[in-house]
């Protein structure tokens, strides 16, 4: 059984790259921020905002993989109500649990977030951590959500990419940081091939030693 872990900060193209790799090797993939993203759509679902901490840990209790198939749970509104969900303690406790599950499952798993390496799974054998340029992450956000149909400019998309790095890398519980042994992986100037590529290569030299 081999653990998988690729962090990063929003748009990074973490998840993408997860699912890419995970195809490869014939691994289970999960991309944990959609469990957050599940959790929000459950507490707004329920009529209760999204810093409801009551609505959101009952939520996070009775959490349905199937559910996680809903192409709701890629709208900006639901990203920007998981961000407030994913600093709740309580709620990240139950997440947690939920994650350490699934990554027990054979023969391997690939999982993305953001505290995969660090929080959910130290003992990966590979950790990847994902970054880019704030205004290249937010230029494919953009283009992401023109793509599915949202109105919004480039400004509005960069702003909310900053406010987010800064809950991530400032929450008391699970800040956003590279594990410790993680290969940095700036894909920048890298489109999603040869970014796949270069983890693909590093994956496979890793788990051969």
């Amino acid at each position: 059984m081999t653990v998988i872990a690729i962090d990063g900060p929003a748009a990074s193209g973490k998840g993408t790259l997860a699912k890419r790799i995970a195809e490869q090797l014939g691994y289970h993939w999960l991309d944990t921020g959609l469990l957050y993203r599940a959790v929000a759509r459950d507490v707004l679902a329920s009529g209760a905002p999204a810093d409801d901490k009551a609505a959101a840990i009952a939520a996070a209790g009775k959490l349905d993989p199937g559910s996680l198939e809903d192409p709701a749970l890629r709208r900006r509104d639901m990203a920007e109500a998981a961000s407030v969900v994913a600093a709740m303690p309580e709620v990240r406790a139950l997440v947690l649990d939920y994650q350490r599950t699934f990554a027990r499952r054979r023969p391997g798993v690939v999982m993305d977030g953001r505290d995969i390496g660090t929080v959910v799974c130290p003992e990966a054998e590979v950790k990847i951590f994902v970054t880019a340029d704030a205004r290249v992450r937010a230029e494919r956000r953009y283009r992401e959500l023109l793509a599915n149909g949202e109105q919004t400019t480039f400004e509005q998309v960069l702003e909310t990419i900053l406010a987010r790095d800064r809950r991530d890398k400032e929450r008391a519980v699970s800040p956003l940081v590279p594990a410790p042994d993680a290969i940095l992986l700036d894909t920048t100037n890298l489109d999603i091939e040869a970014a796949f590529e270069v983890a693909i290569g590093l994956i496979k030299r890793k788990i051969s030693q």
